[in-house]
């Protein structure tokens, strides 16, 4: 009788990340920008992407670790009220008299982040189904950048005003602080109906935000801003 073997997944990805500042902003306010306490997974793996990224594969983020106290800091920033369209961009182009009044448009907001801020990403290399090689392969290709501090585009935490450096992992203990932290992005899908958000709820336990497997989808109907405020429930 043949017995078959359990599979066990490779070890995760793991590389450091910190930077003066970061902003990973909730999604229930609109206009003001305030930070969640932590790293957010698709903050993750948009370091993860920066540093390398290939269409045959993606990375889940398995768990984000807080190697530094949670620090807060305000900021008052010139923004613009409004948002560009393509049809406006469309216009620019062919009318080059055309011109956007930033001045016109300027307005103050506020924005409430963190600073001086450092984390230890746990990550797996998913494929993809037009992938030919081995996940091993591009598993090699990222440790070696980090070794090297290579990056295709330069990482950045939140907002790409606050960008950040990485190095390989060290054996730093993650901070002894435990938080509910509310409903936070899981990730996004696409596919031909457009985009589609999952989301879970997020706890902060002795410095260490575990991430699950799957999100879950929003009922129809819900909004994100609900659903942050009732914590998931429909």
């Amino acid at each position: 009788m043949t017995t078959r073997r359990a599979h066990h997944p490779p070890p995760p990805l793991v590389v450091e990340v910190q930077a003066p500042y970061a902003c990973f902003t909730r999604p229930e306010f609109k206009t003001e920008r305030l930070s969640y306490p932590v790293m957010t997974p698709s903050a993750a793996k948009g370091v993860l992407e920066a540093i390398f990224w290939k269409p045959e594969f993606s990375y889940r983020i398995e768990q984000i670790e807080v190697l530094q106290p949670i620090r807060w800091m305000s900021i008052r920033r010139n923004e613009v009220s409004s948002m560009l369209t393509v049809g406006w961009i469309r216009e620019a182009m062919s009318d080059p008299s055309l011109r956007f009044d930033a001045e016109a448009d300027r307005d103050q907001r506020n924005m409430v982040c963190l600073r001086d801020v450092a984390y230890r990403i746990h990550a797996q290399v998913r494929l993809r189904p037009h992938a030919t090689d081995p996940d091993a392969k591009y598993r090699d290709q990222f440790r070696r950048r980090v070794e090297r501090g290579s990056s295709y585009s330069q990482p950045f935490l939140g907002v790409r005003e606050f960008s950040a450096s990485f190095h390989p992992p060290t054996p730093r203990s993650p901070i002894p602080h435990d938080e509910q932290l509310g409903v936070m992005l899981h990730s996004i899908r696409y596919d031909d109906m457009g985009e589609s958000y999952r989301w879970f709820h997020a706890k902060l336990r002795q410095g260490v935000l575990t991430v699950p497997k799957h999100g879950v989808e929003l009922p129809t109907g819900q909004s994100t801003t609900q659903a942050v405020r009732t914590g998931g429930r429909s």
